[in-house]
């Protein structure tokens, strides 16, 4: 009974979600293996009529930074959604292609600090140097189906979550290079209350703030109540 109770709370909240912030939200519930939300929150995207294939990419993706085990959780959950969906047949594997993207989606987010960052990746890691350009940048996020816009939000969900300071702000960073406003970073940000009250939003809103104290940006002026 209770957990009938429970799952009617859950299905209120997610309707007042904005359908901008479910694919974050999305990614995040993944992240955290809340395979229960996850699902639920599968279908009110189904019900808004988000394709599938940003559902599916937003998934996919995650493997960057939950592994392959999440990944495939996730995405069988997402089949069970869509029992009669055709998949496409996985895209050739063209490592030369791979890496030109990558270096150019990698300029596009870091710009002059593209070349120093590689370099600070090699001096502890020169395989992950390569694979940060090649599997990361070139492989994956320049695939298509999702925005660069679109994936960077999702990877700022995935990173408040996971609490990974440093990695978050480059990705606050990297969105915002793609074109997203601080205020739908901000929104992003705040919309994983959903998932546990106000904890996982306040450490994203803390690296968010010194992101924009350092980039010399004024107060954002958000309303509460947009998730």
């Amino acid at each position: 009974m209770l957990k009938n109770v429970n799952a009617i709370i859950n299905q209120s909240r997610i309707r007042i979600l904005t359908k901008k912030n479910l694919l974050p939200l999305i990614a995040a519930v993944s992240t955290l293996r809340k395979m229960d939300m996850l699902r639920e929150l599968i279908i009110q995207a189904k019900f808004r009529k988000i394709p599938f294939i940003k559902i599916y990419e937003t998934l996919l993706q995650n493997y960057l930074f939950v592994g392959y085990p999440s990944a495939l959780l996730s995405l069988k959950i997402l089949k069970e959604v869509y029992p009669n969906k055709k998949l496409t047949k996985a895209a050739d594997m063209n490592l030369y292609h791979f890496r030109k993207r990558g270096e150019a989606n990698c300029k596009k987010v870091y710009g002059n600090k593209y070349e120093k960052l590689i370099s600070n990746v090699k001096n502890f890691s020169p395989d992950m140097a390569e694979w940060f350009v090649l599997e990361g940048y070139g492989k994956v996020l320049s695939r298509k189906g999702l925005s660069m816009m679109e994936r960077e939000l999702c990877i700022v969900a995935v990173l408040t979550v996971l609490k990974f300071d440093d990695q978050l702000y480059s990705h606050i960073n990297g969105a915002y290079k793609a074109k997203a406003s601080i205020d739908e970073i901000y929104s992003v940000i705040v919309s994983l209350s959903f998932i546990d009250n106000k904890n996982l939003s306040s450490f994203g809103l803390k690296v968010l703030s010194r992101y924009k104290k350092e980039k010399g940006m004024h107060a954002l002026r958000i309303p509460q109540k947009e998730l």
